[in-house]
């Protein structure tokens, strides 16, 4: 996909302040702590075409409205992904700006999840 040369002046801005991890180390970041929340943050019709077995939706347009209310603890640690690993990135941060300590965007998004073989879902 070719992204407008705005929304990467964003995600480039919003990587330089989240941190961001491998399919492997979300792998392990899960083994070691089972109450890490794996966050699909694309549309709705992303999710429902796929998403990781393990994750929960909370979709970018309404992430800064309910993650305090679905997530009330600052100190939750959250992998985010989306499809590529952009918008995981800007949704980080603005989890960040809420006070959340543990954010991290996920290196490649859903298809780095794909390419890896990670288990999936459908409701489609």
């Amino acid at each position: 996909m070719v992204h407008s040369p705005g929304f990467l002046k964003l995600v480039n801005e919003a990587k330089k302040h989240v941190e961001e991890v491998t399919v492997a180390e979300a792998r392990a970041r899960l083994a070691a702590n089972p109450q890490l929340v794996l966050m699909d943050v694309r549309e709705d019709h992303e999710w429902q075409a796929g998403h990781a077995v393990e994750a929960v939706h909370l979709g970018k347009g309404i992430l800064e409205r309910d993650l305090e209310r679905l997530y009330p603890d600052p100190n939750q640690e959250i992998i985010m992904y989306c499809g590529g690993g952009f918008r995981s990135a800007l949704t980080a941060a603005a989890a960040q700006q809420l006070g959340y300590r543990k954010v991290f965007s996920l290196i490649g998004g859903y298809k780095a999840l794909v390419a890896a073989g990670w288990p999936m879902n459908s409701e489609g």
